[in-house]
């Protein structure tokens, strides 16, 4: 879990330079940020912060997981492996997000990380009945 907080940490930094870069370059004025309206922001900004909010959607299913899977002492080779692909996909994704921003690699290692993610859920299930 501590591999994602890490990404998330990165990412939020990434999308502070993003902001203070348009600010200083005056691509953006700094009220655009009072309600994220009322100016077309640039695309850095938007790419960082899009990718910032995506670690709070699919990935709050594996921070739950994971934390089941301690709490209940469940230990599974199965379900590390599966945990550490989703990280894996999720640092892919955020680095294509971030760089080049292909959709259809986007959406490929989107797709790896959310069946990870699945797999790892189905595990923890198997795990209790």
């Amino acid at each position: 879990m501590f591999a994602m907080v890490l990404l998330v940490f990165f990412i939020g930094i990434v999308e502070i330079k993003a902001r203070i870069s348009a600010v200083k370059s005056k691509e953006i004025s700094p009220k655009y940020f009072r309600l994220m309206q009322g100016y077309e922001a640039p695309e850095a900004i938007t790419r960082s912060t899009r990718c910032f909010n995506n670690q709070f959607e699919i990935p709050l299913l594996f921070y739950v997981a994971c934390t089941l899977y301690l709490a209940l002492n469940i230990e599974s080779k199965l379900g590390l492996i599966t945990a550490w692909l989703f990280v894996g996909f999720r640092y892919i994704h955020a680095y294509i997000h971030l760089t080049y921003n292909h959709i259809l690699h986007r959406m490929y290692t989107f797709w790896f990380a959310f069946i990870s993610v699945m797999v790892l859920w189905v595990n923890l299930v198997i795990h209790q009945i």
